[in-house]
């Protein structure tokens, strides 16, 4: 069993100030895989200290940006050699199946933090600009300050290196809250940070519940907030920033349509729900559970969607055959449960599925992948975010109702639409209220495009050039014409 008794705070390995702990659970075994020092109030005061300190007087802020991309660089190069590793970590803290891990959870990251990289480089960090009065005024980006980067249980490397590289980049410093659910990915890439070249106080990773992220939140040295998880979470959060006039970006829940027009292939939509639908296990917020199928052709589609479903493997998520595996938590498990038997009882039929274990599946929380079909979008199981192997299959009657069943969601933040037509695919994405889509894709989370959501999904943007920005306050600086 891993065992921790420290906290990455500025750069070190520091005593925590408390004697609180954190229990790492492997969904799969069920059995503590590891205890770290959990982080306490005084703890993040003096992380806020020393990012304070770094951003107001150290070196990193004021680099040219080139010199930032090349440690960033220089911490991608550090991971490659060790992904199998971070896999195997992940795989154990989080249940994610080993296959999906390695790409999904580590490579993919590790890829994102060159590409990052470039794009920084050939951020224009100053523009000149005519006044309108004729003076001389040079537009210039500049890092925010200090931000809290609050993430998730479910993507944690993936997603920590959506907040933490572009901040990195823009010149903040950074404080990372990881989940206690996901904390060991993240220690072991504090582990790399000082490697790599990244000045002492720049970065801190300060695991805890939810209180101490209240605490980081409100903390009078943070500038800006990045946060991803539920919508409900996000509200306390922009609300305390709201307060505070402190910025905030906020990447929070969905509850994504897939658009399955009359003129697709039966296989190829079934395969491509595979990945769109049931990623992670079904726990990712970009999961597009709610598949609208054209009435005339209702059965046809269903049958190759259970098809699907019913040919993926579950269990050990160590085993490279898997395609689906535990979910993070018993909570969690009970929460898909429940939601498994209120669809019944609102009337959708189960087809596939249900919340017993799965065949040859003794431990760990386990929930059967899962087919409801004759799905009202007024139901809850189409309208509340599940976050589990659980898919509603929808019919409607032409596009414009497909359009309208979309958007039928207090949420905006991914969508796919499936046909053989792509200019009829097009039309769909334009028309549909969110902030990412796919044509015959799931949406990939691709480093040179912005990522986020629209009404209850979030605020702001991640990734691409947006994603950096969202770092930088512009200061404009006129300058008198020449008498």
């Amino acid at each position: 069993m891993q065992q921790q008794e420290h906290l990455f705070i500025g750069g070190e390995w520091v005593a925590p100030s408390g004697t609180a702990t954190i229990e790492v659970v492997s969904p799969h075994s069920e059995q503590v895989i590891a205890r770290i020092a959990a982080a306490g109030r005084e703890d993040v005061d003096r992380a806020v200290a020393a990012a304070r300190q770094a951003f107001d007087e150290g070196p990193w802020p004021r680099l040219d940006p080139a010199e930032r991309a090349e440690v960033i660089r220089r911490l991608a190069a550090l991971i490659k050699p060790r992904r199998k590793e971070l896999a195997e970590l992940i795989t154990a803290e989080m249940g994610a199946p080993i296959s999906f891990a390695k790409l999904s959870h580590v490579t993919l990251p590790m890829l994102m933090m060159g590409a990052f990289a470039d794009i920084a480089v050939n951020l224009p960090w100053e523009e000149p600009r005519k006044g309108f009065y004729g003076q001389d005024i040079l537009l210039r980006k500049e890092p925010i300050g200090v931000v809290a980067a609050i993430v998730p249980w479910n993507m944690p490397l993936f997603l920590t290196v959506g907040k933490l590289v572009p901040a990195l980049l823009a010149g903040c410093s950074v404080i990372l809250k990881p989940s206690p659910e996901t904390p060991l990915d993240a220690y072991a890439l504090a582990d790399l940070l000082g490697e790599a070249g990244l000045p002492p106080g720049v970065v801190s990773v300060l695991p805890g519940d939810r209180d101490l992220g209240e605490y980081l939140v409100a903390h009078p040295g943070v500038d800006k907030v990045s946060f991803t998880g539920s919508t409900a979470a996000g509200r306390l959060v922009a609300a305390s920033c709201g307060s505070n006039l402190k910025r905030v970006s906020l990447e929070l829940g969905g509850k994504s349509a897939a658009v399955v027009l009359d003129d697709a292939d039966p296989a190829a939509v079934a395969a491509g729900v595979e990945i769109a639908g049931l990623m992670n296990s079904g726990q990712a917020c970009v999961a597009q559970t709610r598949i609208l199928v054209p009435r005339s052709r209702y059965d046809e589609y269903l049958d190759a969607l259970v098809a699907m479903v019913e040919s993926l493997p579950v269990g050990d998520p160590t085993d490279p055959a898997t395609k689906v595996g535990p979910l993070v938590a018993r909570r969690q498990q009970e929460r898909v449960r429940s939601y498994i038997e209120v669809g019944q009882k609102e009337g959708a039929r189960l087809v596939t599925g249900g919340s017993d274990l799965p065949a040859g599946v003794e431990s760990g929380w386990y929930v059967r992948p899962t087919v409801f079909a004759d799905v009202d979008s007024s139901m809850r199981i189409a309208q509340e975010e599940i976050f589990g192997p659980v898919l509603t299959v929808l019919p409607y009657s032409d596009d414009a109702e497909a359009v309208r069943v979309a958007d039928d969601t207090e949420y905006g933040l991914s969508g796919s639409v499936w046909t053989s037509d792509v200019e009829r695919g097009l039309a769909i994405a334009r028309r549909v209220r969110s902030g990412t889509f796919g044509v015959n894709q799931a949406y990939s989370m691709d480093p040179n495009a912005p990522f986020g959501g629209v009404k209850a999904s979030g605020i702001g943007r991640e990734l691409g050039r947006e994603g950096i920005e969202s770092y930088l306050d512009v200061k404009s600086i006129s300058v008198a014409p020449a008498s």
